[in-house]
C-alpha cells in the first residue's frame, strides 16, 4: 500500500510536517503485541480513505523520534493536520474508535 511509509528521523519532517495530507503517525516496536494487532487495522481505515498517510515509526531504531514526540507507551498513535500534532492515541483501538480520532481531530 503506497500510503503506508517508513519513517525515520532523516524523512520524518518531510513525509510528515511538510505533507497537505492528514498523516497518522504509528510509534510501535517489532516485539509490541497489541502493535501487531493494530497494523491491519489500521490498513483497513487508509484502505477506505486515500487520502490519509500511515507513517510508520519503529522506536526502537528511531529512539530520537519517540523522545521528540515525548511516547510512553505503545503503540501510540498520532495525527497530524497541515503538519501540526492535533490528537494523541495510546493502545489497541477498534477499527469504529480509529475512524472516530482521525475524523474527530479533522473537524
Amino acid at each position: 500500500m503506497s500510503n503506508i511509509i517508513d519513517a525515520t528521523e532523516t524523512n520524518f519532517d518531510e513525509i510528515v510536517i511538510e505533507s497537505k495530507k492528514r498523516v497518522i503517525v504509528d510509534f510501535w516496536a517489532p516485539w509490541c503485541g497489541p502493535c501487531k494487532q493494530l497494523t491491519p487495522i489500521l490498513e483497513s481505515v487508509l484502505a477506505a480513505d486515500p487520502e490519509l498517510i500511515l507513517a510508520k515509526v519503529n522506536v526502537d531504531d528511531e529512539m530520537s523520534l519517540a523522545r521528540r514526540y515525548n511516547v510512553k507507551g505503545l503503540p501510540t498513535l498520532m495525527l497530524f493536520v497541515d503538519g501540526e500534532a492535533c490528537g494523541t492515541h495510546i493502545g489497541l483501538a477498534s477499527k469504529e474508535k480509529l475512524i472516530a480520532f482521525i475524523n474527530q481531530e479533522a473537524a
